[in-house]
């Protein structure tokens, strides 16, 4: 008899420990991170050594991650995905991948880029601007609007872009949302026709070239120009005019996936990244916007009220759909190469 109540209540100590390990979350995440490794990474540590959760990092660029979480489907180890871009977010939320979030996530975050899905969190923003020598421009020179760029013919040979660079793509998807693909080929043809320099991806090579005087105006994201003012080179941003399509505010954000095994630390990841350390991190390493409050901003940046104020609105649900179809009219104009 003594044997039996032995074996019951070992029995009921391990059903008991089985539900318990059930019901606690697991102490590790796997994110896959379109931020690179240099952003990420001590941000990743911090909130390993505060919450003694382990991370696992699946580095890639925004592509290359949305692609294998495709492919991957149910099967996906991922817990989390941390995106730059607007596109990737879009495409991964169209595809009915990520988790609705508790509004609690959202308290303390401007509400400007939050999307209508709360499926996931805007982290920082980027905006699209105008970068110029100011030895050689000056800026009131400089157009009001992206559109009438295409009219400065004296920068023949000297303007640059970066054709494949995802924010570039996003701009050119927030072009065609809010102006039509017609307008948006003619725009590229019209830059065309002034033999911009295309740069790739590489938006810090081209403003070193801005700098060493090959090029004298760029078309990059803000934060580019904050890194090569911070060393004395002679560079500037130009905002165009309120609500001009060149002023995109583009958002970098992550989300929960539904594959995830760990919901519960995966959105206590998303809320640290909210939080005034990282906040202030990535601000203070990359100049990119805060979506929080209470974070002491460079004099060298617009406040976050006046950039806003200058970005148009264009919905993040809706913008990957003309991402896409931004190809056509690059490739139609033979600015970018047909896939082989």
């Amino acid at each position: 008899m003594k044997l039996n109540v032995s074996l019951l209540s070992l029995l009921s100590l391990a059903l008991v420990g089985q539900a318990v390990a059930q019901a606690a979350p697991t102490r590790s995440l796997t994110l896959y991170s379109g931020r690179g490794r240099t952003f990420a990474e001590p941000i990743i540590q911090a909130f390993e050594k505060q919450t003694g959760v382990k991370v696992n990092v699946r580095y890639g660029t925004d592509a290359q991650l949305v692609a294998a979480i495709r492919e991957e489907g149910s099967r996906s180890p991922a817990d989390l995905y941390w995106g730059n871009s607007l596109g990737a977010l879009g495409t991964l939320d169209a595809d009915k991948k990520f988790l609705k979030l508790p509004a609690a996530v959202f308290r303390n975050v401007a509400p400007n880029y939050v999307p209508e899905s709360q499926t996931w969190l805007p982290t920082t923003v980027r905006y699209r601007v105008l970068a110029y020598n100011t030895g050689k421009i000056k800026p009131e020179a400089l157009p009001q609007s992206v559109f009438d760029l295409p009219k400065l013919s004296a920068l023949k040979g000297r303007i640059g872009w970066t054709l494949t660079y995802p924010s570039f793509q996003d701009f050119l998807g927030g072009m065609i949302a809010t102006r039509g693909e017609a307008v948006t080929r003619q725009w590229l043809q019209d830059m065309k026709a002034l033999e911009p320099k295309d740069y790739a991806t590489n938006n810090v090579g081209m403003l070193e070239a801005m700098r060493a005087g090959e090029i004298d105006v760029a078309l990059t994201n803000h934060y580019y120009v904050q890194r090569v003012i911070r060393v004395g080179a002679p560079i500037e941003t130009h905002f165009f005019r309120a609500g001009d399509i060149g002023n995109l505010g583009n958002a970098t954000g992550a989300a929960v996936l539904k594959t995830s095994r760990n919901s519960v630390n995966a959105t206590r990841f998303l809320n640290y990244l909210v939080g005034k350390d990282a906040q202030t991190f990535f601000l203070s390493v990359n100049f990119e916007y805060p979506v929080t409050g209470n974070i002491i901003y460079p004099s060298t940046l617009l406040p976050f009220s006046q950039v806003v104020e200058r970005s148009p609105r264009v919905n993040p649900n809706t913008l990957p759909q003309y991402v896409e179809q931004a190809q056509r009219p690059l490739r139609a104009l033979r600015l970018l190469r047909d896939p082989e």
